[in-house]
């Protein structure tokens, strides 16, 4: 089976999934993980229908934006400082914002491109050392001085969660929401309308995610992997 097909059969599974949870089959984004793959593999996505990318490396976004500008592709890897005039001309979303120096820089930049860069500030609800992101104590003053800045538009939260346990991945799913809840509650239109998005849930814990709600969920190796099992 090749790439066009795993797509078809994962956006199908998804839309079953998000059904079986009592949600509208558009109510969660698959977002393809092509940090794997080339340009051959990015076009077979396409000629399966996938419409949104994920990558996690400045350069790779930079390549497959050049060559397919008519798909959306979001940032998902840890930004660094020197390369966020690289990553906001190509990206539709930056999902992995959890430094207000980082906010700041990425603002300046859209401004002077002309375009509102949205984003989604990454929580580390684990708590786990390896992981990225802010602690969920500081979600709401955090999201309320981005939402501050010009050129910066926060559209909701992402995590990580922990590998090998549905059960511990469930509770970090669970957590993300609350505070997501938490921090809505805080905001004032605009600024709470626009805040609808959840990124979490990958090729491993999907199922998991949108049955806590995510709106976005980020799977790479069921798409691109020859091999894949879960």
């Amino acid at each position: 089976m090749g790439i066009e097909q795993r797509y078809r059969d994962m956006r199908q599974e998804v839309a079953e999934t998000a059904a079986a949870c009592g949600r509208a089959a558009g109510d969660v984004a698959l977002i393809a993980v092509s940090k794997t793959v080339g340009l051959e593999g990015v076009q077979e996505a396409i000629e399966g229908g996938c419409t949104v990318f994920g990558e996690n490396r400045p350069d790779q976004i930079m390549e497959k934006y050049a060559a397919f500008p008519e798909v959306q592709w979001h940032f998902i890897g840890n930004i660094q400082s020197r390369r966020i005039r690289d990553i906001v001309p190509c990206a539709t979303m930056i999902h992995s914002l959890n430094h207000l120096d980082h906010a700041e820089k990425i603002g300046r930049v859209a401004e002077g491109l002309g375009k509102v860069q949205d984003v989604l500030v990454e929580v580390n609800v684990s708590g786990e050392e390896s992981k990225s992101g802010i602690a969920p104590a500081d979600a709401v003053e955090f999201v309320q001085r981005c939402c501050s800045i010009e050129g910066l538009r926060v559209r909701g939260l992402m995590t990580m969660a922990p590998q090998g346990s549905r059960e511990a991945a469930r509770q970090t799913f669970r957590g993300l929401a609350r505070v997501a809840d938490e921090v809505r509650a805080q905001l004032t239109p605009p600024e709470a309308v626009a805040f609808d998005q959840l990124s979490m849930g990958m090729s491993e814990d999907w199922p998991v995610a949108i049955a806590e709600g995510a709106t976005m969920v980020r799977i790479g190796r069921a798409i691109f992997s020859d091999n894949f099992t879960e």
